[in-house]
């Protein structure tokens, strides 16, 4: 009551400090710590508010409740991602080193430590609340292959690839570049790649997506495993 009533007075007296946009902001930073701390059911919309330093209030005019709050929190750093993929796909970089800074730029999004705490929240509760489950489906997992799989349709387009299906095509190139150490990451068994690590692995992701790994038929090949010339 004393916090509400501080408002009012605060709202009477003089002009709001900071905007709407910047107070969800604090919101949404207290909410995503709020969840990586306590999980989806035991995180609370007054811990949020007490954390961003917000009143209640003003945390149930911006986000009505717990399931648009963590929408909030995925959208806000998924968004972060369309940035810089909007970067590269509009900087005049060749095809292949387009390719590899998008996959940077995905594989910082998906195998750094906070979007793999939330990717353990929603695993481990969203049988509980399958309301989670959906908006990461839809929020990260669904924006980020709609992204990269109209980028690839965009370069068949252009004549400089070839694929029959190009949202499959964006699957498989996504978990080249992340499942393997997203999985040893997630069971504890490493630490999350470094910068150098994603980057090197981004390169010979695109290596083997474009050039692939078919042998040549027509060329005979030794017991040893080299193809004769």
């Amino acid at each position: 009551m004393v916090e509400i009533a501080n408002e009012t007075a605060r709202g009477r007296g003089r002009p709001q400090l900071r905007s709407d946009e910047e107070t969800l902001g604090l919101i949404v930073g207290a909410a995503r710590e709020e969840f990586q701390a306590n999980g989806y059911a035991g995180a609370t919309m007054s811990a949020v508010a007490q954390s961003a330093g917000v009143s209640t209030k003003t945390l149930y005019r911006l986000t009505p409740n717990k399931a648009e709050l963590f929408k909030s929190v995925i959208s806000e750093k998924i968004g972060r991602f369309m940035l810089a993929f909007d970067e590269e796909v509009a900087s005049a970089w060749d095809m292949e080193t387009a390719m590899v800074r998008i996959l940077v730029a995905f594989g910082e999004l998906t195998l750094n430590s906070e979007t793999t705490a939330i990717f353990r929240l929603v695993l481990s509760e969203s049988d509980r609340f399958p309301e989670i489950g959906q908006a990461f489906y839809d929020g990260a997992l669904g924006r980020v292959g709609e992204a990269i799989a109209h980028w690839l349709s965009e370069q068949c387009r252009k004549g400089l690839l070839e694929l029959e299906d190009p949202c499959l095509a964006a699957g498989i190139l996504r978990g080249m570049m992340i499942m393997e150490p997203q999985r040893a990451v997630m069971m504890g068994r490493r630490a999350a790649p470094d910068a150098g690590e994603i980057a090197a692995r981004a390169k010979t992701c695109v290596a083997l997506f474009l050039k692939g790994c078919k042998v040549d038929p027509v060329l005979p090949r030794p017991p040893g495993g080299t193809v004769e010339k």
